[in-house]
């Protein structure tokens, strides 16, 4: 059972960092007017990535200075992201196979 539960959360986090690529590359597309965010799909695309990106985006935002135009909290989010993977690899590690040295590490 707690396989799976850590088999799910680490699905969830790698299907978040997907998100955050695509929330990425789709804002860059939009603005260098690639896509046209008037066309009815790709608003609701766009809106779609905006909702689930934003919330965990926007507090990295308000603590980075900043760059110009450049928005480097999707990488920020992409490493902390990295970070809580490999802690749940761990903490797996540690519970179901008994590897506390793993956790030190």
């Amino acid at each position: 059972m707690i396989t799976i539960v850590f088999e799910i959360l680490s699905e969830v986090l790698s299907l978040y960092r997907w998100a955050v690529i695509l929330a990425a590359v789709f804002a860059t597309l939009v603005s260098f007017g690639v896509l046209d965010s008037r066309n009815r799909l790709v608003w609701t695309i766009g809106d779609f990535l905006y909702r689930i990106t934003e919330p965990a985006l926007r507090p990295i935002r308000n603590l980075m200075p900043r760059f110009g135009g450049i928005d480097l909290s999707p990488i920020v989010l992409i490493l902390l992201i990295f970070v809580a993977q490999e802690v749940l690899r761990r903490v797996y590690g540690a519970i179901v196979l008994g590897d506390v040295n793993g956790l030190l590490l």
